[in-house]
């Protein structure tokens, strides 16, 4: 995953909230490191690995990040490999099967969507005129679900960051018609708002139910010039012909496709003005107005014409389900669930000569992790509460395993916690962990009492604004009413001459999905032992605890997803 720099929400996630992990639709492409940035680079071989959990977790880690595992793109034999790999670990650590017919697997029918570059193009028709905008150059057509050919002309109205939060005080749709229009959005939400706040309206799910519910029949996101600073144009580009996924229903049809959108494509920064040409403010003015929470929705002159194909076919994948049994006659039918999503994003665009995503930290070591906590476990005793293990497909698709699990899980019972794992950045040694979204629930007793056991010191996300607690799996399981926390890596450095921070920048501006996501990098295999140790932990408080967890009174989350779960 992408925590901080995400995939393309809109052109490979859209509309899931997965890819959620930023409000821009583009993909996050390595800068130029910072001098300070360059020192964090690995010039040295990884540390030595000396423990038996370490070792045990690194050979985990080697085995799924192996080129023989093609970078574990959802739907391909490599991934299909991966999730047999993880099922006989699975069978060595002494599990017992979850998935459906007595299995490791849990199929997931998914739907998979590529965009054809035949007949992609967009038009703006005003005063008579029409002006076509460059294919890939300046905008890229979104991909269709729903029909493999569309044609879409309509008026538009630009609808600021498509946000409605009247408990805000804000809404972006005030006195915008947009019944048979098409919407024309910005990503992001006001910076005036808290970082809960923020995190659920940025999420483009949310953008798209707004706009359906007012009757939009297409949409156009427009890249702002702060966009493509951090996710330049160029990588969605790049990435234009790489598949989006939805979830498939038994009729065969996308889930959550919103047909009602007939059409929709994003729009580069560059070429933002000739879409607010002929109106009062030009594109600098409106990216300067988002900047400082101003934005005000009009309608556009003329109207819009969109086309595009896509190529839209089955497909299934599969997450890897194991179980340890509740020790408790009751309790047992509440399950604790353990994530991490085993995808990663297959073969691509060659770098040095090496076109292989391995996704040696993203994710291939948040399910070594997971693997070890499993182990610590199955050791015994075993919990009152039943503890469930999930090695999820397609999270970089759109968090689709997970939101399957938890929309459909294969245990009876229910869901009570989730403990979520993703690409934990160990490249450089710590004393703490950062556990993202514990605010939010009672999980936040069982977290303290684990790190007091364990000896790790707790650290706050140290970037808050970039509201990672809706970009990984764990937001599934929000949604569906668990409380849930993702533990990230340290921001602590248990060295003088090695910062953390700096290391995770170096690795999200130069490897984070590239290539040299490998085993070489110098992953601290005792920090990721101590990590499992920590999540193994906080499973068996939560497990025996008298109640189950319950999100905190009052919370934004809690309050609009909790009830599903009382």
């Amino acid at each position: 995953m992408n925590p901080r720099l995400t995939a393309a929400l809109v052109l490979l996630c859209l509309p899931l909230a997965a890819c959620q992990r930023d409000p821009s639709p583009v993909d996050a492409a390595p800068s130029p490191a910072s001098p300070a940035e360059s020192a964090a680079a690995p010039a040295t071989p990884p540390p030595p690995n000396d423990t038996p959990a370490g070792q045990r977790i690194e050979a985990d880690v080697r085995a799924l990040a192996d080129d023989a595992m093609e970078g574990r793109e959802t739907g391909t034999p490599g991934f299909d490999r991966a999730a047999e790999y993880v099922a006989g670990r699975y069978a060595e650590i002494g599990l017992t099967p979850a998935g459906d017919d007595g299995t490791f697997f849990q199929p997931v029918p998914l739907l998979r969507a590529t965009v054809l570059d035949d007949g992609a193009s967009l038009e703006i028709v005003r005063g008579g005129r029409r002006t076509g905008l460059e294919y890939r150059g300046q905008f890229l057509p979104m991909p269709n679900h729903n029909a493999p050919e569309a044609t879409l002309e309509a008026p538009a109205a630009f609808v600021g960051q498509a946000v409605h939060a009247p408990e805000l005080g804000h809404d972006d749709f005030a006195g915008v018609d947009l019944r048979g229009a098409i919407a024309v959005m910005f990503g992001g939400a006001p910076a005036s708002f808290g970082n809960t706040h923020r995190a659920f309206h940025s999420s483009m799910r949310e953008k798209l139910r707004n706009v359906v519910e007012r009757g939009a029949v297409g949409v156009v996101y427009v890249n702002t010039a702060d966009d493509e600073v951090r996710h330049p144009w160029a990588r969605a580009v790049q990435n234009a012909g790489k598949p989006s996924m939805r979830l498939r229903d038994a009729g065969g049809r996308g889930i959550d496709t919103w047909p009602q959108l007939q059409a929709g494509a994003v729009v580069s920064a560059a070429a933002a003005d000739e879409l607010f040409a002929g109106g009062d403010r030009t594109a600098a003015q409106l990216f300067d107005a988002a900047r400082e929470g101003t934005l005000k929705g009009f309608a556009l002159p003329g109207t819009l014409r969109l086309a595009g194909r896509t190529k839209i076919e089955p497909l299934d994948s599969r997450n890897v389900v194991a179980r340890i049994a509740g020790s408790d006659p009751t309790l047992a039918s509440e399950h604790v669930v353990y994530t991490a999503h085993l995808d990663h994003i297959g073969i691509g665009a060659e770098v040095d000569g090496d076109g292989i995503h391995n996704g040696a930290i993203d994710n291939a070591l948040g399910v070594a992790i997971l693997l070890e906590a499993a182990r610590e476990l199955a050791a015994g005793p075993a919990p009152k509460r039943s503890m469930v293990f999930v090695a999820l497909t397609a999270e970089e698709k759109g968090l689709l395993g997970a939101e399957w699990f938890a929309r459909e899980p294969s245990v009876d019972g229910a869901l009570v916690a989730n403990i979520n794992m993703d690409m934990p950045m160990l490249t450089a040694p710590t004393t703490d962990v950062v556990p993202v979204g514990v605010e939010h629930s009672s999980l936040r007793d069982a977290l303290d009492t684990a790190a007091k056991d364990v000896g790790v010191a707790l650290s706050p996300d140290p970037f808050p604004e970039e509201t990672v607690f809706v970009r990984s799996d764990q937001y599934a399981f929000v949604r569906a009413g668990v409380p849930a926390v993702y533990l990230m890596g340290g921001v602590v450095g248990a060295r003088p001459d090695q910062d953390p921070k700096l290391a995770a920048t170096w690795f999200l501006r130069n490897c984070y999905h590239q290539p040299c996501d490998e085993v070489d990098l110098p992953i601290q295999y005792g920090d990721a032992a101590r990590l499992a140790t920590l999540n193994a932990r906080i499973g068996r408080i939560v497990g025996d605890a008298a109640q189950r967890p319950r999100w905190n009174d009052g919370d934004f989350f809690g309050e609009r997803f909790g009830r599903a779960n009382r």
